[in-house]
């Protein structure tokens, strides 16, 4: 008589996850939602970047240090009498500019270099009181008269020195790919106040190269960015049929857009009434070289380059009716930051799901 083998069939229970570790798992969840939509809130709303700042005073006045009332801005009469030069600090093609003191506080003094130029230091100055908001420098005060300029002073300097300073023992900790990010936030957030300003579409000339650009933006204590040097905002006016051109002389090199070389070869000499006018979209072509160099070369600033590619790469459309406007690359930022921040946050809460 055959033995029948008998194979006994074992099943293994499934391993399940506790009901009371599920759902902590999903408080957690919630709550890091939680802050990170706190953090962003914060970030657009108030950190960061809203055109209107609460604490910025009527027009005509302005709030420094610890005052807790707003002055008018200073009189030619005021300035000659309360701020008192210290050391000369950089001079430009129109500026020339001076730390200054003011009632114990520390200011700038700009003052004009050349009469020949007197038209672009009024137009400077004409802008800086029209902007002033939280992308702008604070204006203190001024005397055309004297072709003098009083504004707040920032002791960071302008963004040529963005790498030195992060490499100060005092900033070591902001230099991450997030802090980074950040600033070409806050240089998109500006470039798109401009284009939509009060005054209408303003293009930032002042940005035949990469350096140039640098020079033109403060960096504040708390690390933000905002733009000093007005002395050269054309304006866009597409109705009535008014373009820009960036001063009188022939541009080259790949930091500015194409419309803005010179568009009939080498056998042909530059003549400035031949050459084509063009409009802010300009200012989108130089994004990626901008906030490349803000990412710098931190660990996970690639990841951000990575996320931004398409974007960039929409920038640098030949066409400039084909890039994007200013606001559709801050939306974009903002939801790579987003997105960047939840990774950050949450890794691997898919798949413990």
């Amino acid at each position: 008589m055959e033995k029948k083998s008998h194979f006994i069939k074992r099943e293994f229970p499934q391993r399940e996850v506790p009901a009371v570790l599920l759902l902590l798992l999903l408080v957690t969840i919630l709550l890091l939602n939680g802050l990170l939509y706190l953090y962003l809130n914060n970030f657009y709303g108030s950190s960061g970047r809203a055109d209107m700042d609460p604490s910025l005073c009527p027009f005509g006045y302005f709030k420094l240090g610890p005052m807790k009332n707003c002055s008018p801005w200073l009189s030619c009469e005021a300035i000659n009498k309360e701020v008192r030069k210290l050391k000369c600090v950089g001079e430009g093609a129109v500026k020339k500019v001076f730390l200054s003191e003011w009632k114990e506080n520390k200011v700038v003094l700009s003052q004009l270099t050349s009469a020949e130029l007197q038209e672009d230091f009024l137009h400077g100055l004409k802008m800086l009181k029209a902007l002033q908001n939280k992308h702008v420098v604070r204006l203190l005060g001024y005397c055309e008269q004297q072709f003098t300029i009083l504004t707040e002073y920032h002791p960071l300097g302008s963004l040529r020195g963005l790498n030195e300073t992060l490499h100060m023992p005092k900033y070591k900790g902001f230099n991450t790919w997030h802090r980074r990010f950040l600033l070409a936030i806050d240089y998109v957030s500006i470039i798109r106040f401009l284009h939509s300003s009060p005054l209408g579409t303003l293009v930032m000339c002042d940005s035949n190269d990469l350096d140039k650009v640098l020079s033109q933006y403060l960096l504040t204590s708390d690390f933000h960015i905002l733009v000093n040097d007005l002395d050269a905002l054309p304006l866009v006016n597409r109705s009535a049929g008014i373009l820009v051109k960036c001063g009188h002389r022939e541009l080259r090199g790949e930091f500015v857009a194409p419309e803005q070389h010179w568009p009939y070869g080498e056998e042909v000499p530059f003549d400035d009434d031949l050459m084509p006018p063009y409009d802010e979209k300009t200012d989108i072509w130089k994004i990626p070289e901008v906030s490349n160099f803000f990412l710098g070369h931190v660990e996970g600033s690639d990841i951000v380059r990575l996320h931004l590619f398409d974007i960039h790469a929409a920038c640098k459309k030949e066409d400039p009716a084909e890039r994007p406007s200013a606001q559709e690359v801050l939306d974009t930022y903002r939801k790579v930051l987003t997105l960047l921040i939840r990774e950050t946050a949450m890794p691997g809460t898919r798949e413990m799901l």
